[in-house]
């Protein structure tokens, strides 16, 4: 299994503009710049994608994503939907079928809002998208491996968890972006994983993300051998923080690969 964090940043605060809070990340250091969050992952030679960025093509081509089989949208919020027409390309690549997409109510809602023309068994012509959409089921079964999806909470949105199980190995990969905490069927789902990926916005608190400390200490009561934090702000400087954080507690960043 190898997941590659192709962005791991959010739309709130722009790091170039003088903050309020006087303080901001080091821009020298390029691990500080982040592109918005998703993650791609290699399951038994299937190629999943989690969220598109509107950054999404050219993280692709910067850390060398050369093929989607199955996209899993976590919710509509615009980092995390505003780039899947860039998926046009990976339908060509599937011989010009209609890539599927899988996603909880409100996510496939806001697909079909904004994305009308894609909804299609096959691209409308060669180089559009089309988009095969389906309701994410609590297991969703894929020649790799299984995807099982718990809801999380964040905010008024609900969005979907995802743990990843490779057939062949058994190894596993826990997804939880955009949440507030994580309850008690996300943590039992989750257990054994290898690697766990949690959202981790910003050292002050926030109403819909947990903060540095608030996933650093879920991380650790739920155990996994290795966690990442992803989805920080301007106001988390990596080097920073990272000397902060326990042995196996970890920030991740952009083009970083995970493999096990």
């Amino acid at each position: 299994m190898e997941v590659i964090f192709l962005g791991t940043g959010t739309s709130q605060g722009v790091p170039m503009i003088a903050q309020p809070e006087g303080k901001g990340c080091d821009l020298n250091n390029p691990k500080n710049w982040r592109t918005r969050t998703s993650v791609h992952v290699e399951m038994g030679g299937h190629h999943i994608q989690v969220d598109a960025a509107p950054e999404f093509r050219m993280q692709c081509i910067q850390h060398g994503v050369e093929q989607i089989d199955t996209f899993i949208l976590t919710h509509g919020h615009a980092d995390h939907i505003l780039g899947m027409d860039d998926l046009r390309r990976f339908c060509d690549l599937n011989g010009g079928e209609a890539l599927p997409v899988y996603s909880n109510e409100e996510g496939l809602q806001r697909i079909r809002q904004i994305y009308p023309y894609a909804i299609l068994d096959k691209p409308r012509v060669r180089g559009y998208p089309a988009f095969q959409l389906h309701a994410m089921p609590q297991t969703l079964h894929l020649p790799g491996g299984t995807v099982e999806s718990v809801l999380l909470p964040h905010g008024p949105l609900e969005v979907l968890g995802l743990v990843f199980t490779e057939e062949a190995t058994g190894k596993q990969f826990t997804y939880y972006t955009d949440c507030k905490r994580v309850g008690e069927k996300a943590r039992a789902i989750a257990e054994g994983s290898d690697v766990v990926v949690l959202d981790g916005l910003r050292p002050k608190p926030h109403g819909s993300h947990m903060t540095i400390d608030e996933a650093t200490q879920t991380a650790q009561e739920m155990g996994a051998p290795l966690s990442f934090l992803t989805h920080m702000t301007f106001m988390v400087d990596h080097e920073e923080t990272e000397a902060s954080l326990p042995e196996n507690v970890h920030l991740a960043y952009d083009g970083l690969r995970v493999s096990w």
